[in-house]
């Protein structure tokens, strides 16, 4: 396979918190988007989070990557989510971005 049949350009992919919790609390389901794939800076950021890392610093990496529909920044300058809220997007941010490595993967 050539190298270039696996590069493209990110693109935007839409993530759900159905939480029962966060659902019962918010009256819904809560919508946000990521870019299925990340550039290098950040993913060593990621890489880095391992390993009693604090949650100040997942939180800060997770921050740049929630976006909106259109892919832009959600949490700019003083914006910012309800702890149970972040604490559920960090999780599924992880985990969502995690699941994509194997996607692409052939191994």
């Amino acid at each position: 396979m050539k190298l270039q049949a696996l590069a493209s350009k990110p693109q935007l992919m839409k993530i759900t918190i159905e939480d029962e919790d966060i659902v019962e609390k918010y009256g819904e389901p809560l919508e946000f988007w990521v870019k299925d794939r990340q550039d290098m800076d950040t993913f060593f950021k990621l890489a880095n989070l391992e390993g009693g890392v604090g949650m100040e610093n997942i939180a800060s990496v997770v921050k740049d990557l929630v976006l909106d529909e259109k892919g832009n920044p959600i949490l700019q300058g003083e914006v910012a989510l309800p702890v149970d809220v972040m604490l559920k997007v960090i999780e599924v941010t992880v985990t969502r971005l995690g699941n994509s490595v194997t996607q692409t993967s052939t191994a």
